[in-house]
């Protein structure tokens, strides 16, 4: 055997051992190499008032790097808020977080804003929306935020149940109807968010929760209260939660915002959303057409929404009648904005059902009215149940269509507070 031959075999041996190595990269787990995480968080803190927002955030600089290392996202906190105002800084970032304050200086407000304006996302969590003064910053507080000024608190921090009042959002479409919060303060707004035709509420205060607060003179023992929303002009979202309960004498934190799996759900997905535009899995599919008719059958009497003596005069009662096929009882559901729409009648589709005189008061009455292209008495959300059903919530009142199901027929249908009872919620049968 000549030196060439055997040259040419170690070679070729060589080459060999080189392929199989090869072939075993390709061949190597996807997990064998950490993936490059598909973006990027920057939070920013005070970190230096109140013990409760100081637990909280020692909490959120543990929880996120945990669920991003988990979510496929990198998390870095900061006190440097003056980043901000650092454009090339910003842009290395897919998603802000405010964890317990906002921008004081006007450098750090403009940065932001123009983060915002251009495309950023935002998060933002309790105190990061208080003020007194909102006319300082309106663009941040009175129409991106849309709250305002500060109105009330409750006291001492507890858990609340949330109602989903929108589960087409991606941050809420894996969210049941209701869920018990984790342990907080809760902040109510001078502004009325509920007529802001750019804020989309995701979830508020159930009424099951009232009174909330341990402080009698401290407690809501009645009303509409947003906790989670998003602005439709912006990626953004605001939860208001984020005040662990303390014990105030040892700076003992008696509770963790991140202890329930199912707020955490909204903060992932709000997250994953924010970051990368993804809706994640589909939301449920919306069996609501635009095309059909509806006749709307009330889970506890059984009866159909009914325009009274099939008139379309405006006035006319809106009632719970016995099913029977008319054109009377048949409705079309269409969307305004905002996941919002109107009921228009089949006999006049320029009547819908409408609560009298703009009221928000408990039992006020329904009827047909002429739809006025944006009354906000005239719209109506229409909120996913179990076994295809729905309950509506009126948008100027955040109160829910309701048929009294110990009524008789023939009884006119009216507002209530939202109570997931048999009485507000209503079985779409498509109709001829």
């Amino acid at each position: 055997m000549t030196r060439a031959t055997t040259a040419a075999r170690r070679v070729a041996a060589r080459l060999l051992l080189l392929l199989a190595v090869l072939l075993g990269a390709v061949a190597a787990p996807a997990t064998s190499a950490p993936a490059a995480a598909p973006f990027k968080v920057l939070a920013f803190y005070n970190g230096t008032w109140d013990a409760a927002h100081i637990d909280f955030v020692k909490e959120a600089n543990q929880w996120f790097p945990q669920a991003g290392a988990a979510g496929g996202f990198t998390y870095t906190s900061t006190t440097n808020w003056n980043l901000l105002t650092d454009a090339s800084a910003l842009e290395q970032y897919q998603v802000v977080l405010f964890l317990d304050d906002a921008p004081q200086t006007s450098a750090q407000r403009s940065g932001f804003e123009a983060y915002m304006r251009g495309g950023g996302a935002w998060m933002g969590f309790h105190v990061s929306a208080w003020t007194d003064n909102a006319q300082s910053w309106p663009w941040y507080y009175n129409q991106f935020l849309g709250s305002g000024n500060f109105r009330s608190n409750t006291w001492g921090p507890t858990t609340a149940v949330l109602r989903v009042e929108d589960r087409t959002h991606p941050s809420t479409s894996h969210l049941p109807a209701t869920f018990t919060s984790s342990v907080s303060e809760w902040y109510s707004w001078n502004n009325d968010l509920r007529t802001n035709p750019d804020i989309d509420i995701l979830a508020s205060v159930d009424p099951v929760s009232f009174p909330l607060g341990t402080d009698p003179d401290q407690s809501w023992y009645s009303g509409y209260y947003p906790i989670l929303w998003t602005n439709t002009k912006y990626r953004m979202l605001y939860a208001n939660f984020g005040h662990n309960a303390m014990n105030y004498d040892t700076n003992t934190g008696l509770s963790s915002t991140f202890a329930d799996a199912t707020q955490n759900t909204f903060l992932l997905d709000g997250l994953k959303w924010l970051g990368t535009g993804s809706t994640g899995d589909p939301a449920p599919t919306d069996p609501i057409s635009e095309t059909s008719w509806y006749s709307l059958v009330n889970a506890g009497s059984g009866r159909c929404v009914d325009a009274r003596a099939a008139a379309t005069a405006n006035g006319t009662a809106i009632q719970q009648y016995t099913c029977n096929s008319t054109t009377a009882q048949d409705f079309r559901v269409l969307s305004t904005d905002s996941g919002y729409t109107r009921l228009a009648a089949r006999n006049d589709t320029t009547k819908a059902v409408d609560v009298t005189d703009v009221s928000t008061a408990d039992n006020a009455p329904l009827q047909l009215w002429t739809y006025g292209g944006g009354g906000a008495n005239q719209q109506w959300k229409p909120v996913a149940e179990s076994a295809g059903r729905y309950h509506f919530t009126a948008r100027h009142s955040g109160k829910c269509l309701t048929a009294p199901t110990a009524d008789p027929s023939g009884t006119q249908l009216v507002q209530r507070p939202c109570d997931g009872s048999a009485a507000q919620s209503f079985q779409l049968v498509v109709r001829p």
